[in-house]
């Protein structure tokens, strides 16, 4: 697996970025046909979290069968593949995050999904014509992205870097508009916010789509909704 994958600029049509889905794959529809999304000429870019709490969890493997979608790997991805490989595990945890339907699955199927989500990068790097713009799940953990990039392609990705990629919360409470070098924007979930939070170059958008909330679609040439 390549827990980085980069991607040249689209040039002909629009790359979106969409924040948790959380199971809620037909709200995530609904947004797209809003914005008359095209799957033969956009993309569409995921920064994680696909599954859990929401009742159509299942269908994250359709989703990743399309060749105009990409996703980077969520916290919530990382508790599944923990279950199956046998790592310790929160169960409590995992069970009140909305992995009760993972658990209920059969072992063949919940090493069918197991093995799809270790495929995930880490991080996805796409160029626009603009520069660069980076996804990670939840936060980058060095003040540059071409310092992280090297740790995430690593044979074993040091745990302290992994952990702050998928759930990290900590620029968010801190309100620090620092900023990551080497981007033009770095886009993020993991923790909801009523609407698109920037902190420097730094973009929240998970904005509940899958809860309360709405699916902010940014479109990666202008970092604006779609």
């Amino acid at each position: 697996m390549s827990r980085v994958i980069r991607l040249s600029r689209n040039l002909e049509g629009r790359d979106l970025a969409v924040g948790d889905v959380h199971g809620h794959f037909s709200r995530l529809r609904e947004a797209l046909e809003r914005v008359a999304f095209d799957p033969l000429r956009d993309r569409l870019l995921s920064v994680g979290d696909l599954v859990d709490r929401g009742p159509e969890c299942e269908e994250a493997l359709d989703w990743l069968a399309q060749p105009w979608f990409y996703a980077v790997q969520g916290n919530h991805e990382a508790l599944a593949i923990s279950h199956v490989r046998g790592e310790w595990l929160d169960y409590r945890l995992y069970l009140a995050a909305g992995g009760g339907w993972f658990l209920d699955l059969g072992q063949a199927e919940q090493l069918r999904f197991a093995e799809a989500f270790e495929q995930l990068p880490l991080a996805l790097e796409v160029e626009t014509a603009l520069g660069p713009v980076g996804l990670l799940h939840a936060d980058c953990p060095q003040l540059r992205w071409r310092d992280l990039l090297p740790l995430l392609e690593q044979s074993a990705v040091p745990e302290k870097i992994r952990e702050v990629c998928q759930w990290s919360r900590l620029r968010l409470k801190e309100e620090n508009t620092r900023g990551v070098d080497d981007l033009r924007a770095l886009l993020v979930g993991h923790t909801p916010v009523p609407d698109v939070k920037v902190l420097g170059n730094v973009w929240h958008i998970d904005t509940g789509g899958w809860s309360k909330g709405h699916f902010t679609l940014l479109d990666l040439a202008t970092l604006m909704p779609a």
